[in-house]
């Protein structure tokens, strides 16, 4: 199973961008996606969360309102939009998917396939 990043780069406060994340096999089908991030000199955090089959997307507060996570299973592919970025979204994405539980879908040792990741800066 692979999962394949895309989509980062650079911009400018206040603009946008969307990572893909694009999965072998129907694995995106039939599990639960997260996508996390690690900043510089950070821990990799919790960003967003699609439940399987569906319907159900979670977001950690400091993106709450201008991220937006998208799960396309006939596609197999995962997306995050990405809106009013700020210079502290800079990061490497990462794109995970698994079936943890209700309770540990921030913690990024309850996915089992994780992407290479994707750097996204924003500059101020």
């Amino acid at each position: 199973v692979q999962l394949q990043a895309s989509g980062g780069g650079l911009v400018h406060a206040g603009g946008s961008l969307r990572l893909s994340c694009a999965a072998s096999g129907r694995i995106l089908s039939v599990h639960a996606v997260g996508w996390f991030r690690q900043a510089p000199g950070k821990e990799r955090s919790f960003v967003a969360y699609a439940s399987w089959p569906g319907g159900g997307t979670y977001y950690s507060d400091s993106v709450k309102g201008r991220f937006t996570i998208f799960k396309d299973n006939a596609k197999n592919t995962v997306y995050l939009h990405m809106n009013s970025l700020k210079p502290e979204d800079t990061a490497i994405y990462f794109c995970a998917a698994g079936t943890p539980s209700s309770g540990r879908i921030r913690q990024e040792g309850a996915y089992e396939f994780w992407g290479q990741g994707s750097l996204v800066t924003v500059s101020s």
